[in-house]
């Protein structure tokens, strides 16, 4: 097998690092240090060590992994996204105001301490708990020790609020000495975003926040909403009291809040609030430093830019005249009404010219694919950097819009039935006259820098012949400059990782997981059978119907359970005499769902049982599937 070599490589990469150098200067203002000056105000201190472990020792986050994000940008990373590295990598203690302060660089969000009567009201507090706990730590070193009195969680994304435990305990909870305010429904949305499809979205995740490379000007530089995640303990504590309507008002220690809900925009459950002791407005995830991602290449449900935008806008008449910092979580401050209210309006218009533009151009007959290469930000948006497409990006935004209305369908009938990716590999390459045709027109436009549709090609060729070792390595070779040359950090990562396991396969590390026993403790019951019906095998469970009754004996909770042509039906609060009943505890339920212990063993310890026969229940056990983690993505 012939090699490329690097030399030859180096020579399309170099074409293309100039062109974006050129194009970046003349549109961003990289002279411009005032979010520099931003980043690093209010400044305190933060830790000497560079790392944050778990109790065995673990390294579960490395905030000094950045210290070699100094200087101009490498030729191997777009300088937009190395400028937003340098800023997101800055780490520790500030103040954002007398009696307002985050952790920032701690994880991939912040976490914000607001001073009340009697101690720390604690926003969004990470993504696990050791993190957490070491920012609690941190800001008792050097503001005080103070007890936590209540947490806010913005919304349902596991960084704003995973790291709980790590900062108040279940039975501060209980006892009442501690409130945990969330929007309404965060319970139902937090758990069913992680568990239904948390396998794929977890693994896809992988990608998206380079969790698989080494942190590097050749590896992962961090994310654009932040630098990485966290790789400890997620957990949950259920909210204590609900936000479920703009212009509710709360007193938490002290300290007054004044709600907007943002519901279906950057998470299903979100709020912002404001406080008017301190003129200060808390933007949650709905105002950052960065285009937002109307979809996340995650995976996950795609988002309206239109009732984004509104939400924005509520914010501007509410307080835009009486705001005096605008503190987010991610990201660094925005201080003074003018500086704030521009932003803002930016951000606004932002995500209400990408959906309506979008459908401006469906209408007008172009298709999923045809207008992200049409759609373009005006100036006034794109040469702002807090527009920037680090996290998001414009091509995304723009499917997502038109997914959100018109589906993935372009309608053109080529794409009503395509053949699947193995199929279609094997007669692209048929139909170019085998994989060395292809091989070599894609190491032409490999030579030339022109690398988007030679990564399509040989992603058919892989596919196809997926030991093909020539066309992967070309392959990872045009993965590599394309993650080079990206301004988002989540295609930067992307690329990259799949260039990795092109060269090197799967290498199974610490990634973040959220099915602990937290959140299988939150899984309501209907949608724990939501659960069961996403893993049970269905074409083998067509072979027989059957049906029983489902009992949480110390709660009980209660439901009929149905498999019918393969498919799991459930009917909550009700039963049949004639079907076999299956009882289990609620801590049985969680030790089954955590595989703590099987099924077998519950059953003799007696904290599970079947009252008739017990072939129909276990049989149905018996046809659950537990989806393994690391699937290909980038081969068949």
């Amino acid at each position: 097998m012939r090699s490329l070599p690097y030399a030859v490589a180096a020579l399309g990469l170099a074409a293309l690092c100039s062109t974006l150098a050129t194009s970046a200067a003349t549109t961003l203002n990289y002279t411009d240090r005032r979010d520099f000056e931003a980043a690093e105000r209010g400044f305190i201190a933060s830790f000497a060590d560079g790392t944050i472990t778990n109790a065995a020792g673990t390294v579960v986050y490395d905030y000094g992994a950045y210290d070699f994000l100094q200087g101009a940008a490498p030729p191997t990373v777009h300088p937009s996204l190395w400028r937003q590295g340098q800023l997101n990598a800055k780490h520790g203690l500030y103040e954002v105001l007398d009696g307002i302060y985050q952790v920032r660089g701690f994880d991939l969000s912040n976490v914000t301490f607001i001073r009340g009567e009697r101690g720390w009201v604690v926003i969004d507090p990470l993504l696990t708990r050791e993190t957490a706990r070491r920012a609690l730590e941190l800001v008792n070193q050097h503001l005080g020790t103070r007890p936590v009195t209540a947490v806010v969680f913005t919304h349902s994304h596991l960084d704003h609020f995973g790291g709980v435990r790590g900062i108040v305990t279940e039975e501060e909870i209980t006892s009442g000495r501690v409130e945990i305010v969330a929007p309404k429904g965060f319970v139902r949305e937090a758990v069913s975003e992680n568990l239904l499809a948390g396998n794929a979205m977890a693994r896809r995740a992988a990608y998206m926040f380079g969790s698989l490379l080494p942190r590097s000007a050749t590896g992962q530089v961090g994310v654009g909403l932040g630098q990485a995640i966290s790789t400890g303990e997620p957990g949950m504590l259920q909210p204590t009291i609900e936000v479920d309507r703009t212009g509710q008002t709360l007193t938490l220690d002290g300290v007054e809040m004044e709600f907007i809900l943002a519901l279906e925009a950057e998470a299903p459950n979100e709020f912002m609030f404001y406080l008017p002791q301190f003129r200060a407005f808390c933007q949650a995830e709905i105002i950052n430093r960065t285009l937002h991602n109307l979809y996340t290449p995650r995976g996950a449900k795609v988002r309206d830019g239109r009732l984004w935008s509104r939400y924005i806008d509520e914010a501007i008449v509410a307080y835009g005249e009486r705001t005096d910092v605008s503190f987010g979580s991610h990201h660094w401050p925005t201080w003074g009404t003018e500086e704030i209210r521009e932003f803002w309006r930016d951000q606004r218009d932002l995500y209400r010219y990408l959906h309506d533009q979008t459908l401006r151009l469906a209408n007008q007959g172009h298709t999923l694919h045809e207008i992200p290469e049409l759609l373009q930000l005006p100036p006034g948006l794109a040469n702002e950097f807090y527009n920037r497409g680090y996290y998001g990006t414009v091509s995304h935004s723009a499917k997502a819009q038109y997914q959100l209305y018109l589906g993935y369908f372009d309608g053109n009938p080529a794409n009503l039935d395509p053949l699947g990716p193995v199929e279609a590999g094997r007669k692209f390459v048929q139909y170019m006259g085998g994989a060395d045709r292809v091989l070599a027109k894609a190491r032409e436009d490999y030579e030339l820098g022109d690398y988007r549709f030679a990564a399509t090609a040989l992603s058919h060729v892989v596919f196809a012949e997926p030991d093909n070792q020539e066309a992967s390595e070309l392959l990872a070779l045009i993965y590599t400059r394309l993650g080079e040359s990206a301004e988002s950090g989540p295609w930067r990562n992307f690329y990259l990782t799949g260039a990795s396991e092109l060269r090197q396969g799967i290498t199974p590390l610490d990634t973040t997981r959220p099915a602990s026993a937290d959140f299988i403790r939150a899984l309501p019951l209907d949608l724990f059978f939501d659960l069961l019906a996403v893993r049970l095998n269905g074409p083998a469970a067509a072979a027989q119907d059957r049906e029983f009754n489902f009992v949480v004996s110390d709660t009980g909770q209660r439901a009929l359970l149905l498999v019918s042509n393969g498919a799991l039906h459930h009917r909550m609060g009700v039963g049949s005499g004639a079907a076999p009943t299956f009882k289990i505890t609620s801590d049985a339920l969680i030790a089954l769902n955590t595989r703590a212990k099987t099924l077998p063993q519950l059953l003799q310890e007696g904290s599970a049982s079947i009252d008739g026969n017990p072939t129909l229940v276990l049989g149905f056990f018996g046809l659950l599937e537990e989806p393994g983690f690391w699937f290909e993505i980038v081969r068949p």
